[in-house]
């Protein structure tokens, strides 16, 4: 479980296919703590297969490539980095998994000030999870939702955020990992269970 706060940008040092399968390697300023971790890579929950020398590695699988945009990554590439929350932190973002649900596209950016303003296209079907003023991960950003669109969301990153994060150098129609808030998804998923009600 994590919560949506990145903690630092890493850089890919290579993205080597391996066996239906991509070895990602990234220099990485944390400390995952150890072999078998978890570390969120662009909001995507990835198993640390190795360490040291300020590089980490993880290994993509199928589920991953075929879901999120970490398939596209090259040597080179920026990603937000952050570790699981731990009992007892604070909960500063919201609750993100680390489970893309889709991946979304850049649909308009605009400069707002010092902040700058995106639009994001979504998947209609999951259009439902999203509501003015709730919580959603981009790229393993917790963010506000400030407007719901026709066709996806509108954004706005503060100064820290443009800083801190990649999120400010996606171009119109780059594509971005998006996990819809989970508590959405469960009570939707219990109240289907009742069935309709006279």
């Amino acid at each position: 479980m994590f919560t949506g706060l990145v903690e630092a940008i890493g850089t890919v040092v290579e993205a080597k296919p391996a066996d239906q399968a991509v070895a990602l390697t990234l220099e990485c300023p944390l400390d995952p703590g150890e072999i078998g971790a978890s570390l969120a890579v662009d909001g995507v929950c990835l198993t640390v297969t190795s360490m040291g020398g300020g590089r980490v590695s993880a290994t993509l699988g199928h589920e991953t490539l075929s879901c999120t945009t970490l398939g596209a990554l090259r040597a080179g590439d920026r990603v937000n980095l952050e570790r699981p929350l731990r009992l007892g932190d604070r909960l500063g973002g919201h609750m993100v998994s680390g489970h893309v649900d889709a991946v979304g596209h850049v649909g308009a950016r605009r400069d707002a000030g010092e902040a700058l303003d995106l639009e994001i296209a979504m998947r209609s079907e999951l259009l439902r999870y999203v509501i003015e003023k709730g919580s959603i991960a981009v790229d393993g950003i917790s963010l506000t939702i400030n407007a719901v669109t026709a066709d996806g969301f509108a954004i706005s990153l503060i100064p820290h955020t443009q800083e801190m994060t990649t999120l400010a150098r996606k171009a119109v129609g780059a594509a971005v990992n998006l996990e819809v808030d989970p508590i959405a998804k469960y009570v939707e998923r219990m109240l289907a269970a009742w069935g309709p009600r006279g």
